[in-house]
């Protein structure tokens, strides 16, 4: 009987699998048609940067400060760690003490983190 339950549960991914192929499937045929269709005129206004149609101004693979990509990423970071305080926040009750000390633990790391950034200067914008 055991293994008559295991065979049948591992049938029960065939249509998963099978909605993976037809997907990845459909993303490399799409690309591969249009491709082959699509128009191969290079000009030089296709091949300029296009910014909302004001007049192009010096070249746009001038690189630019870090800082812009720090501030970004610390950005992210900080974003993603209070997203997980919403869920102890809506079972803040049910998770008790042992919760509440979780999260002040989490914070304690959050909260070092984020003195150690300030003190490093990453968020000084020169």
């Amino acid at each position: 009987m055991q293994a008559g339950a295991a065979a049948g549960s591992a049938i029960d991914y065939i249509p998963i699998a099978l909605m993976f192929i037809v997907a990845v499937g459909f993303v490399a045929g799409t690309m591969y048609v249009t491709h082959i269709l699509g128009p191969k005129r290079q000009t030089r206004i296709k091949q300029e940067s296009f910014e909302c149609g004001i007049e192009v101004q010096g070249n746009a693979r001038t690189p630019f400060s870090v800082k812009y990509f720090l501030i970004a990423i610390l950005f992210v970071l900080f974003d993603v760690e209070v997203i997980f305080m919403y869920p102890w926040a809506v079972n803040f009750k049910q998770l008790g003490v042992v919760g509440f000390v979780e999260m002040m633990t989490f914070l304690a790391f959050f909260l070092v983190g984020f003195y150690y950034i300030i003190k490093k200067g990453a968020l000084k914008w020169e």
